[in-house]
């Protein structure tokens, strides 16, 4: 498998990464179909299997619902061979979604999925954006993470372009909404690249409305994308999406 760099961190990565938001999560989703929450079981065989496949990058959130936590329990042992990316900022508890940008909750948020995750540190620590304007002591926080070892890089999980056009100016990695039907966010990507900044490709299946064939050879046609976080919890559908990359 070509790996491909993320940004000028020094890390490089497989062209797909995995979007770890359905083995924790099954409620006010936008998937095209409903699915179970996969067992224990069913989890530790998916995590491991994709490392197994050479899958290195692993994104979750405290969003995602149990999705920290099993990481934590399945793959912590094998924390070297994946780059771990997580969020900060929303919350999901109780069938819905909550925000909190203030400094105390980051802290908290960054402890508690320390915690969750089995790790003394992140490689990725992104703002899970909801659209609004990020705050100075947003930013100052989680910079603070980052100056205390916390994790390797920061950056924006970015929905409105003026966000991610703001970031440009402090983001180590931008994870940005681009696939066939959706462009809106291309210059972002490439002002971005002429940055260093990593890229990272987020529902660029649309929500599993647009066929992988489509979708990843689209994407990954343009070379200043890092990697494409596709969800989903069927180890031969990422073998299939990894041999569709590899023919890129």
């Amino acid at each position: 498998m070509v790996r491909r760099p993320l940004g000028k961190s020094g890390l490089s990565v497989s062209p797909i990464s995995f979007g770890a938001f359905k083995i924790g999560r099954n409620e006010k989703i936008k998937y095209a179909q409903s699915y179970p929450l996969p067992t224990e079981e069913e989890t530790s065989k998916l995590l491991n299997g994709l490392l197994d496949l050479g899958v290195n990058l692993i994104d979750t959130a405290p969003a995602y619902g149990l999705s920290e936590e099993r990481i934590g329990k399945h793959i912590s042992s094998r924390r070297r061979e994946f780059i771990l990316s997580t969020k900060v900022g929303e919350t999901f508890e109780e069938g819905k979604s909550t925000y909190d940008f203030s400094p105390s909750a980051i802290a908290h948020s960054l402890e508690r999925s320390l915690k969750r995750l089995k790790t003394d540190s992140f490689d990725f620590f992104f703002i899970h954006s909801d659209g609004r304007r990020i705050e100075s002591e947003t930013l100052a926080a989680i910079q603070n993470a980052k100056k205390q070892g916390k994790t390797r890089f920061i950056g924006l999980s970015g929905k409105t372009i003026e966000a991610e056009q703001e970031a440009l100016g402090w983001a180590d990695a931008l994870m940005i909404e681009y696939h066939p039907r959706d462009t809106s966010h291309e210059l972002i990507i490439e002002q971005a690249a002429k940055k260093g900044i990593a890229i990272l490709v987020k529902k660029p299946l649309a929500s599993g409305h647009l066929p992988a064939s489509e979708a990843i050879p689209f994407i990954l046609k343009k070379p200043k994308v890092a990697t494409l976080v596709i969800g989903g919890l069927n180890l031969d559908h990422f073998k299939q999406n990894l041999q569709i990359a590899s023919g890129v």
